[in-house]
């Protein structure tokens, strides 16, 4: 299946920067946050262990017959917290779940839980002396996983006893950490593969944004305040036919994307006795700024078929306005349907939007039954778009339609993006300071790895030393 391109380069922008507003929808304010759904909502924020940071999703590079997904839990990982460092947490699941035919509901769950054992628990030590392998005897503190994959079918366990790269706790413990990291990726099954371990924040911004953007300078802009710190990372790489709307990833390109987080007993009421989904993922961003902090914990909490209770946030955001208070930049007039296309229902020419253009929902593909279609808030990716030759850190709105917010890479400059796009870079005349917005952070500060899990290894180096 190929996008349908519009047929001037302006409308092509136009889907591009459609795109990716509704995500930047969640990219200022001052609300309670300070990264891409870092400690989005007050609940989460105190278990940071179950607070699901980021998600990405792309056509994989080196193998583009597969697509990687990349999730990240547990945010502000400095590097030498010990003597503890940062575990998966137990008794969790730590899911994430595929709707390909667009009615808001999973189709595929893959589902990550965590076990962990120790070596010797009279010592206080992470580790016991240098470790050189998974199963170094002075590993004292280890993980491992089992990975399932559930669909209305049934459940089946494709990684039992999956290893987990440790924290790295620093060059004398573990000399060859990229050793380690790489032992810990694991086969799948049918050409699949997984890992779970510690990596650096992919995620770059200056997060003073949230004191009232920047105090009004954007003069002040270019801090990296994700530079040092780490999370810990589950990637999977599968066949593009696993995912596909009935395997077939030609016809049926299109799947939306999210992670949860859901814990035995942890539901937001206090009510014990079952598994209580507490955070949820998709789109970078969202639950930070578009929805109110009265309903950020039950966004957290809800599914994405019940989504249209918080349409109202997307329609008339507070962004734009708050922007025209400190800036001066005019705001788009509500309500926001331009939003609503790329937000709630992906884009595409039978979508209820302005977009006039096939790219990224779930009703271009050719089996789905529009009837069962729900608007809901997911992060979308197409297949069929190749991998970018030269890839652009603006995605679709710098033209590069293998970009966010078709899907999200880990070098896309989600901020700039959103930024530009909600302050109305697609519309007629735009002003011209709307083109030059952005946060002066234009990569990450670490190198991604050419192969998966493509994630950076880890930081060593103490925060206050970077």
């Amino acid at each position: 299946m190929k996008i349908v391109p519009t047929t001037s380069r302006r409308r092509m922008l136009s889907v591009s920067a459609l795109g990716v507003s509704a995500a930047l929808v969640a990219t200022l304010a001052p609300v309670q946050g300070q990264a891409s759904s870092h400690r989005e909502a007050p609940l989460v924020a105190t278990t940071p262990s179950l607070d699901n940071t980021d998600l990405y999703a792309f056509v994989s590079p080196d193998a583009t017959d597969t697509v990687t997904m990349v999730a990240n839990w547990q945010p502000f990982e400095e590097p030498n917290g010990g003597p503890n460092f940062y575990p998966f947490a137990p008794l969790t699941a730590h899911d994430i779940n595929i709707d390909n035919n667009g009615d808001a509901k999973p189709d595929i769950t893959y589902r990550w839980t965590f076990s962990t054992t120790y070596q010797n628990t009279n010592s206080f030590l992470y580790n016991t002396g240098a470790v050189s392998s998974l199963t170094d005897p002075d590993l004292n503190v280890r993980q491992t996983y089992s990975l399932q994959r559930i669909t209305p079918g049934g459940t089946r366990t494709i990684v039992h006893g999956g290893p987990v790269a440790p924290s790295f706790t620093g060059v004398a413990s573990m000399p060859d950490y990229a050793a380690l990291s790489d032992a810990a990726v694991t086969s799948a099954g049918h050409g699949a593969k997984s890992f779970a371990g510690q990596s650096d924040d992919a995620f770059f911004a200056d997060l003073r944004v949230f004191d009232l953007l920047y105090g009004g300078d954007l003069s002040k802009v270019g801090q990296d305040t994700l530079k040092g710190y780490n999370v810990n990372t589950i990637a999977l790489q599968v066949p593009k036919a696993d995912l596909a709307l009935k395997g077939d990833a030609t016809g049926n390109p299109v799947v939306g994307i999210w992670t949860t987080t859901s814990r035995m007993g942890a539901d937001m009421d206090g009510k014990p006795g079952k598994l209580q989904q507490v955070s949820r993922l998709g789109m970078p961003l969202v639950n930070e700024v578009v929805v109110p902090l009265r309903k950020k914990n039950r966004f957290n909490a809800d599914k994405p078929q019940d989504d249209a209770q918080f349409g109202d946030y997307v329609t008339d955001p507070e962004v734009p306005k708050l922007i025209k208070a400190i800036y001066g930049i005019p705001a788009p007039a509500a309500p926001r349907n331009d939003l609503v296309e790329v937000f709630l229902t992906g884009v595409c020419k039978a979508c209820p939007g302005p977009v006039d253009a096939d790219l990224n929902s779930q009703l271009v593909n050719k089996d789905v039954n529009k009837k069962w279609f729900v608007p809901s808030e997911q992060l979308r990716l197409n297949m069929a778009v190749a991998p970018a030759m030269n890839p652009n850190r603006l995605g679709v709105i710098g033209g590069d339609l293998a970009g966010f917010p078709n899907g999200r890479r880990l070098a896309d400059d989600v901020i700039d993006v959103t930024l530009q796009a909600a302050e109305g870079i697609l519309l007629p005349d735009p002003p011209e300071a709307v083109k030059t917005l952005g946060d002066g952070v234009d990569a990450n500060s670490a190198g991604f790895r050419s192969s998966f899990p493509y994630v950076a290894l880890p930081n060593q180096m103490s925060v206050n030393q970077n």
